[in-house]
């Protein structure tokens, strides 16, 4: 897969998000809050709906195309992770994930 934009680096605790039923079962990883706010500040006039940003995400041995979204009640970006990447990399609700994130 070709990299490009800005590259971040680090590690979070996967959860499922249960403030809304329509994230019913969804998978993320909340990015560190220096991190989002060094992304807020240099593309939020990026961000499509939702604030919205394209992003590749990398952990283990998988990577796919993806996006983060603004969650403004935590103050930062959220990562969803699939399930076919949650079982491939034994990934399971209060795991420690690192993830290498490219915003493009």
């Amino acid at each position: 897969m070709e990299y490009t934009g800005i590259k971040f680096e680090f590690t979070a605790k996967a959860y499922q998000h249960s403030s809304s039923p329509e994230m019913n079962g969804w998978t993320f990883v909340s990015l560190p809050k220096e991190i989002s706010a060094e992304i807020r500040n240099n593309y939020k006039g990026l961000e499509e709906g939702w604030g919205r940003l394209k992003a590749v995400a990398k952990t283990g041995n998988s990577e796919w195309r993806t996006a983060v979204w603004f969650d403004t009640k935590q103050d930062t970006y959220l990562l969803p992770l699939k399930a076919q990447i949650r079982k491939k990399e034994n990934i399971i609700h209060g795991n420690e994930v690192s993830i290498t994130l490219w915003i493009n």
